[in-house]
């Protein structure tokens, strides 16, 4: 037998969060429709208090959401933009240190960040990828800052 609590999920509720997005500007289309989802479906989940923000391109987005997580206004953060692989190895490179980037921002600041960086081989990959997408990362921005508010809680 275990001792172990079993593990319940955390409702997705967002009434009485504070939410951060980050935006390229890289690859526009497809970034707005990945924010447009994104919105939406924190809406749909109660979250009032949205902030929006863009950046030039994927590789801006880690130390934005790194400034916003420290200022201590939000609960969690979303990542949102599109790489896609063109003929170079460029692509490796900004896929890789932006997709670093957002983790290392959240792990140094214990703000939850939803990482809704797209890394496709072509734009009908990324466009087939935007609304689920936001709206995955809208979900677990939610259920992240909702769990970590509930660990501190108990404290």
């Amino acid at each position: 037998m275990s001792n172990a609590t079993p593990v319940t999920l955390i409702g997705l509720n967002g009434a009485g969060l504070r939410l951060g997005l980050v935006t390229s500007r890289f690859n526009a289309e497809i970034c707005v429709a990945l924010t447009e989802a994104a919105v939406t479906e924190l809406q749909q989940l109660g979250v009032a208090d949205i902030r929006r923000f863009s950046v030039p391109g994927a590789l801006e987005i880690p130390l934005l959401l790194q400034t916003l997580a420290q200022s201590g206004g939000f609960d969690a953060l979303i990542a949102l933009g599109a790489v896609i692989r063109g003929e170079t190895y460029h692509f490796e490179v900004v896929s890789n240190d932006a997709c670093r980037g957002v983790m290392e921002a959240q792990l140094v600041t214990g703000i939850p960040v939803a990482n809704g960086i797209l890394t496709c081989e072509n734009e009908e990959q990324a466009r087939a990828r935007t609304r689920q997408k936001g709206v995955d990362c809208a979900r677990a921005a939610v259920e992240m800052a909702r769990l970590i508010h509930d660990i501190k809680a108990e404290r």
